[in-house]
């Protein structure tokens, strides 16, 4: 248990200073900008404190938001995807699996780690960019944000896992 602690954070660690310094300064024709540090929460696995996830999840998004001048955005975001993430994966996650379960290509099935990838990051950014907005009135450039960062946050992720597996 506790080198599954130290092994989150130092990707809690790793995830945030490569959005910060990075990411951040990403935005892909004026409307995606990828956010990969959901990939963090997407990550705990079946049986994990859901009190640990909603804090690992909020501590991340405060520490996004004072770096990154959205105060607030990130942290609620983040917490909310916290508190849906043990359904989300075993909405997803076979009936015969483990409790101690880690979401992956390998352990779901790459269709269902695809669809568990997408679900989660467009709910996130559905409600980053509703309450970085705050309005409809421009309704347009809000649909282009969510869909543009969805589709970037979703491939870099699944790179990412692709890397990972080998």
């Amino acid at each position: 248990m506790k080198i599954e602690v130290i092994r989150h954070f130092f990707t809690f660690i790793i995830l945030c200073i490569v959005q910060v310094l990075v990411l951040n300064h990403i935005e892909l024709f004026g409307c995606a900008t990828p956010f990969l540090y959901v990939y963090f929460i997407m990550l705990f696995r079946r049986g994990f404190p859901r009190w640990a996830v909603l804090l690992w999840s909020f501590f991340l998004g405060i520490f996004i938001d004072m770096f990154s001048n959205t105060p607030g955005v990130a942290a609620s975001s983040a917490t909310f995807i916290g508190l849906l993430q043990p359904y989300l994966l075993n909405l997803f996650a076979p009936r015969d699996s483990s409790d101690d379960m880690m979401p992956t290509m390998k352990s779901l099935g790459v269709a269902r780690y695809v669809y568990y990838t997408i679900i989660c990051v467009f709910i996130f950014n559905l409600l980053f960019f509703t309450v970085e907005m705050f309005s409809f009135f421009n309704w347009l450039q809000w649909a282009l944000n969510i869909c543009g960062s969805t589709v970037l946050t979703v491939v870099l992720i699944l790179v990412i896992e692709n890397v990972r597996k080998r």
